[in-house]
């Protein structure tokens, strides 16, 4: 399969569904290494997204948010883990550092809600997902691919979009 560069990718989601269904998408290609960044206010969609990705990935464990403790890690049947990292009350980079991003990085797929409050912390090859709310129901998806593995995320995605949902 040729993997043709693709443009960021912007998708309204008309339902919590819809949301979930395309979180189920990504979450089904996820690898150990890969780094998905959720940036978007409060209530913009972003804990719906992680609920489906987690359950596309094949996570047994029950999905939440994890801005109180930081980082929720979710298991597979085959051992690979999952980390959902919230830095939403993070006060600064010095305390990003003490949590071994690297070490996540290495030790399975990472997400970090809030991305932006880490800076440089965060390699330049991710996939970046801005989430805006719309209205009561709509959420807007933005992705955008830094790198070819991430590039292919995104032909997957659109593929998966594209075909209606």
């Amino acid at each position: 399969m040729t993997i043709i560069p693709v443009a960021p990718l912007t998708f309204t989601s008309k339902s919590v569904d819809q949301t979930h269904a395309v979180g189920a998408c990504l979450g089904k290609e996820l690898i150990s290494g890969d780094i998905i960044c959720l940036q978007g206010d409060l209530g913009a969609g972003k804990t719906t997204f992680v609920q489906g990705l987690a359950q596309g990935w094949g996570a047994l464990d029950p999905v939440s948010s994890p801005t109180f403790i930081l980082v929720n890690t979710y298991h597979r049947a085959d051992q690979n883990i999952l980390f959902h990292l919230d830095t939403y009350r993070l006060e600064s980079i010095p305390e990003a550092e003490e949590l071994d991003l690297d070490a996540m990085m290495m030790e399975g797929t990472l997400l970090i809600e809030w991305p932006e409050r880490l800076g440089a912390l965060i390699p330049a090859e991710r996939l970046w997902i801005q989430f805006t709310h719309l209205n009561q129901e709509e959420r807007q998806l933005s992705f955008n691919a830094n790198g070819e593995r991430y590039q292919q995320l995104l032909n997957t995605l659109q593929l998966f979009i594209s075909g209606g949902i």
